[in-house]
């Protein structure tokens, strides 16, 4: 397992010379939350599509 540090060199490594910090935070943000994403579909926190077109139903209503 990459420790974060690790993870951010590889995503600095990947952007040009003249990224911004912006663009270098929210390459960091991104990785953070496909990594929860992929978490969370390991521990089974996830929805079927059925449960979620429930779900925007009762938003949708609201």
């Amino acid at each position: 397992m990459k420790s974060a540090k690790d993870e951010v060199l590889e995503i600095l490594d990947r952007l040009p010379e003249d990224a911004s910090l912006e663009e270098i935070q929210y390459r960091i943000y991104v990785r953070q939350k496909i990594e929860r994403g992929l978490k969370d579909l390991d521990e089974g926190r996830t929805l079927t599509h059925e449960q979620m077109k429930a779900r925007a139903v009762k938003w949708l209503s609201s």
